[in-house]
């Protein structure tokens, strides 16, 4: 009989070190995130907010090839291309190297996401039907944000195990691939054949170049710029680009290689992505009107309704379905430091789905500016519920968490790898010996100096 797999195991020493170096650039990004989206709320809600709406439909850029856009479609077209390239060779690794290389854990993650993507969807169709509304936003509630989310974490001071952060991670990079297809399909109306064309072509030359081994930015970034804006002018969503490129990056490392070339050229930059890009992003699309009337409607009209129910119970009730659903199914084991309320804190979560959800909402309503407001709103609602939500779910278990997490972290022997990994090598029990022994060395000269100056009559009657 098969031994059943555990599901949310401990992770591989390089895979841990990869997932903390990445998240914690990501965290610093959420927390920029965070700090952006609230200036944008200011600045669209003090007397000074038609100062915003002047900066973001500022024009700029090269009208002859289609380019002169506004700052605020610079940073939802240009700027979020750099995060979905991230995104890209995220997914790439993950395939290649990460938790979704092995068909069979890969099932668990990619159901959990596709469940988590699904009902938030329906939750969005179902309120829109009942209600009368427009079934044109369904997409808009499907996404999670990862940095956003990851802030939340650093906010509340939770120390998730590292199985806990990578299966998020995971639902995130999955979650991110099928926005980019519902981006690509559903929101691609007229097509420039010659341009699209074009972008393979150059596409096409971006990975010959790669496979032979041409090293230099002053080759790439102009030609990843070419893409960029042969992609747009195309028709399709210019993000699409961002993860085609991220996609033809060689993730897996060849011998003597401390990196692969995507890990290398993720490493440099996820920081651009995480502290510029998004952060630029969300100033200039989170900045809504919200009076007392506006947050009213979040939650009566059927369309901000369906967003926001999507987010806080179609994304929890989604991706805890499809997981234990998944493990059922493929008789995975819950790893037995963690249980099932903990599953459904990650779920929700993952209903944060600030940054992606913005861009489709713009996608979406493209045509009813007011109705767009609107949606944003209800995106900064639904992700401030769900973060709420998932606060108090953590705080439930954040003993728990802090001791697995502290465990994880442990190096008595000083060797710079968490004992947890060291189980099976015998140079750590010497060292550990080598340790204990000269602490029982210690206190059995303390011992013996105390039995002295007891005798001499000095110590204690």
């Amino acid at each position: 009989m098969a031994t059943p797999r555990t599901f949310l195991g401990r992770l591989s020493l390089p895979e841990r070190t990869y997932l903390a170096s990445a998240l914690r650039t990501e965290t610093v990004g959420g927390v920029l995130l965070l700090v952006a989206a609230v200036a944008a709320l200011i600045w669209a809600n003090t007397p000074i907010s038609d100062s915003y709406t002047a900066v973001g439909d500022f024009h700029l850029g090269p009208a002859s090839l289609g380019l002169d856009l506004s700052v605020r479609h610079w940073a939802a077209d240009g700027l979020l291309a750099v995060f979905f390239f991230v995104a890209g060779i995220e997914l790439k690794r993950e395939l290649v190297a990460g938790e979704l290389r092995d068909p069979k854990a890969a099932a668990l993650p990619v159901i959990a996401a596709l469940c988590g993507m699904v009902m938030p969807a329906l939750v969005y169709v179902i309120v829109n039907v009942v209600g009368g509304g427009s079934a044109g936003g369904w997409a808009v509630p499907t996404a999670t944000d990862i940095a956003f989310a990851l802030a939340v974490l650093a906010v509340l001071g939770t120390s998730l195990p590292s199985a806990l952060r990578a299966f998020l991670l995971t639902l995130a990079v999955v979650d991110d691939l099928f926005a980019i297809l519902i981006i690509a399909i559903f929101f691609t109306s007229d097509i420039d054949l010659l341009a699209l064309a074009g972008a393979f072509v150059a596409l096409a030359v971006f990975w010959f170049l790669l496979r032979k081994g041409v090293r230099g930015w002053y080759v790439y970034v102009p030609l990843a710029l070419v893409i960029w804006g042969l992609m747009y002018n195309s028709g399709v969503h210019a993000t699409v680009a961002g993860v085609a490129m991220g996609l033809m990056l060689r993730c897996v490392r060849h011998e003597g290689e401390k990196q692969s070339p995507g890990e290398h050229i993720e490493h440099l930059v996820r920081p651009l992505s995480a502290g510029i890009a998004v952060p630029l992003f969300a100033l200039f699309s989170a900045g809504v009107p919200i009076s007392g009337g506006a947050l009213g409607t979040v939650f009566t009209r059927p369309e901000t309704l369906g967003v926001v129910l999507g987010l806080v119970v179609g994304k929890a009730l989604g991706i805890f379905g499809g997981t234990w659903l998944a493990a059922r199914f493929t008789r995975a084991e819950l790893n037995k430091d963690l249980a099932w309320p903990d599953i459904l804190a990650v779920s929700t979560l993952a209903g944060i789905g600030f940054t992606v959800s913005l861009l489709i909402g713009e996608l979406a309503f493209s045509d009813d500016p007011a109705l767009t407001d609107e949606v944003k709103a209800a995106v900064l609602a639904g992700s401030v519920i769900a973060a709420v939500l998932a606060a108090v779910l953590l705080r439930l278990r954040v003993r728990t968490y802090r001791a697995l997490y502290e465990s994880e972290e442990r190096d008595e022997d000083h060797s710079g790898v968490p004992d947890i990994y060291e189980q099976d090598d015998p140079e750590y029990h010497l060292r550990m010996a080598a340790i204990y022994e000269r602490k029982a060395a210690e206190h059995r000269r303390l011992a013996e100096h105390a039995a002295a100056t007891r005798d001499d009559g000095a110590g204690p009657a």
